[in-house]
């Protein structure tokens, strides 16, 4: 197959993260993949990892010039599926397949997302894309969400990641805690801070790596200055290879208050770090059961977290060593590899091709 992948959000987020998964799994299961986005992180990253990329403005809704392009695009490329990302990228490149033809899959990261007004419903009449989501959670608020939708419409395939291939063998001393997602306020990086602070004034010692950027970047610093963290706190801003980060680090922490199924979580695990999380979306459909004490409610304030690290802080190293070994351990049963090869078999199944697997069959 040629699948062409659209995604012309302006942040880093989760679904890029995944495009560029899936794009080089597939490459390597002897699919073509070329991916769109703005010029910027996002295409020169899927350049570095050697994938066709090309960055284009995509400016407003229904542009005829994009939507031209699109179909030259499509045409030359002989492109069998167009996955996208936003209502954005429907209205240009979801377009542009509908009119070749071209089967469309709108791959969706959280359930808000996708709002009930005219724009939605017309594309999704006229293109009619099948919906790809990361996991039940998402699904269900969608159909609440969309009420002309059905269950049928919408398919879950997990987000994989593939785990480290040596198990984790080291904890530093002191604790390095980690926080890899966007410094906006629904992140929570407010509750760590203030959480550590608190810490911290009991005597124990700890670095906070934060890798991200974001809204309230210049906010947080701020915080962290007024609560005496800035001998303890990291700030490391935008990295292409946060996994390179998150190796060097033991806890990984998640205080996200609107979540699909974040990929820095599943990253995370897979690199064996500790994770402790709030339990929104579908963070529950990916956690290790044995590690449910770490798995705080929804609504945990920052007193929550600073009692689950303090407990943490008092573990002896070889339980937390065994503690990172069971969310590594875990992560091996969601690989990349795994998720890859469903995919596979779905995008084939929508296009009308065959998948690597069936076509090896009939060899």
């Amino acid at each position: 197959m040629n699948i062409c992948f659209v995604n012309s959000t302006n942040k880093w987020g989760g679904v890029k993260s995944w495009t560029l998964d899936v794009a080089c799994g597939l490459t390597k299961r002897g699919h073509h993949a070329v991916i769109v986005g703005r010029p910027g992180p996002f295409v020169d990253k899927a350049r570095e990892m050697g994938l066709e990329a090309l960055g284009l403005s995509f400016g407003p809704d229904f542009n005829p010039r994009l939507i031209s392009r699109f179909l030259g695009m499509f045409r030359r490329g002989k492109i069998d599926l167009v996955v996208v990302n936003v209502g954005k990228d429907m209205r240009s490149a979801g377009l542009a397949a509908r009119v070749l033809g071209i089967p469309v899959v709108h791959r969706v990261g959280l359930a808000g997302d996708m709002l009930n007004t005219w724009k939605v419903r017309l594309m999704h009449k006229w293109v009619r894309p099948s919906i790809l989501v990361p996991c039940e959670q998402i699904k269900n608020g969608m159909l609440q969400e969309l009420p002309y939708l059905r269950p049928e419409e919408v398919t879950v395939i997990l987000t994989g990641k593939e785990p480290a291939p040596e198990p984790p063998a080291t904890v530093n001393s002191p604790l390095r805690f980690i926080s890899t997602s966007q410094l906006n306020a629904d992140k929570g990086h407010k509750d760590v801070l203030e959480a550590l602070a608190v810490l911290k004034k009991l005597g124990y010692d700890f670095y906070y790596d934060i890798v991200g950027t974001g809204r309230i970047e210049t906010e947080l610093k701020a915080l962290a200055s007024r609560l005496d963290l800035n001998d303890r706190v990291v700030w490391h801003g935008f990295q292409k290879d946060v996994r390179a980060y998150l190796r060097q680090a033991d806890v990984f922490l998640l205080p996200s208050r609107n979540e699909g199924l974040p990929n820095t979580l599943l990253e995370a695990m897979a690199e064996g770090l500790i994770c402790l999380a709030r339990d929104v979306g579908g963070v529950t459909e990916c956690w290790p059961a044995a590690a449910n004490r770490l798995l705080l409610p929804r609504n945990a304030a920052s007193d929550a977290f600073a009692n689950a690290l303090k407990e943490l802080l008092q573990t002896e190293g070889s339980l937390r060593l065994k503690l990172k070994m069971l969310f590594w351990e875990h992560s091996m049963s969601n690989s990349r590899q795994r998720m890859t090869r469903v995919l596979d078999s779905f995008f084939s199944r929508i296009s009308g091709a065959a998948s690597i697997e069936d076509a090896g069959e009939k060899s």
